[in-house]
């Protein structure tokens, strides 16, 4: 009786091993690299790294990994927490409360004139964004962020309305996809209104194919841009995130900078057949 005792005890041990290792396996994301993207990126003369997340296979394609997990300045990108904490906190009521321009030169033509808080997002009004984060204050933008966790930002009375552009804030690719996995699958601690005023907001492009949600991002330390655009694209029941973010070699026209952020992504799901070849993406 003893010997059976201590068999059954040995077959059950191991089979909570082998179930918790099958659990491990389950839970752990696949990584894939994709040559076809630092193509995109030659082609380009881009450098740096496209990462686009499969939700229902949990799998990562990349061209470089590493480059993903070093943290850069979220520039624009940072407009989607903003959004979140400025209508959390009540600091913007809707989506449709209008920034009035105070008629003094900006650094773009569409940012000079009234734009409704959907519009300030869109355009990717800075003036009106840094308005925001004052009106927020110090103490609620850290607490909110902390909440929210979103990359590690650098906030205080000095760099509350520019944080994000400039000093020490960073966020990586992978902490990117994160946050909008959980903005996707309505996981932030914000309200259900706010959630679904946001992902409004962030609307692209809409097909009747699929959904494309997303937010640019342009930093420059000195010489250097670092560009980004993140966001997430609905295609037949599943949701694939991307991060994308570069820097123009020197042989690159600056004046392609904007646009190009976009198409090295559109062109990196149409490469892992999310879209179609000849899909167009119409955005602003």
């Amino acid at each position: 009786m003893k010997f059976n005792y201590f068999f059954i005890i040995i077959v059950l041990l191991f089979s909570c091993k082998s179930e918790e290792k099958s659990k491990k396996e389950k839970v752990e994301a696949k990584f894939v690299v994709n040559n076809q993207f630092q193509e995109i990126l030659d082609v380009t003369k881009l450098e740096g790294a496209i990462l686009v997340y499969d939700l229902h296979k949990d799998v990562y394609y990349s061209n470089n990994f590493d480059w993903c997990k070093v943290g850069n300045l979220p520039a624009s990108t940072f407009k989607i927490p903003n959004s979140i904490i400025a209508l959390e906190t009540g600091v913007v009521k809707n989506d449709s409360v209008i920034f009035k321009w105070n008629g003094e030169p900006r650094y773009l033509k569409a940012w000079e004139q009234d734009l409704t808080f959907k519009e300030a997002f869109q355009y990717s009004c800075v003036p009106c964004y840094q308005e925001v984060a004052r009106k927020i204050g110090v103490e609620r933008m850290k607490s909110s962020l902390t909440k929210l966790n979103f990359g590690s930002m650098d906030v205080d009375e000095i760099t509350l309305d520019n944080f994000w552009l400039e000093g020490k804030s960073k966020i990586n690719q992978f902490e990117q996809i994160d946050f909008l996995k959980r903005l996707y699958n309505s996981e932030l601690p914000i309200s259900n209104r706010t959630d679904s005023i946001v992902k409004k907001m962030m609307i692209i492009s809409k097909h009747n194919q699929y959904v494309l949600r997303g937010k640019t991002g342009w930093s420059v330390r000195g010489e250097e841009n670092n560009g980004w655009f993140v966001g997430y694209i609905l295609v037949q029941n599943n949701a694939y995130f991307f991060a994308t973010n570069v820097v123009p070699k020197k042989s690159f026209d600056m004046k392609l900078f904007s646009k190009e952020r976009k198409e090295v992504t559109f062109k990196a799901l149409k490469e892992l057949k999310i879209v179609g070849e000849n899909e167009l993406f119409v955005t602003k």
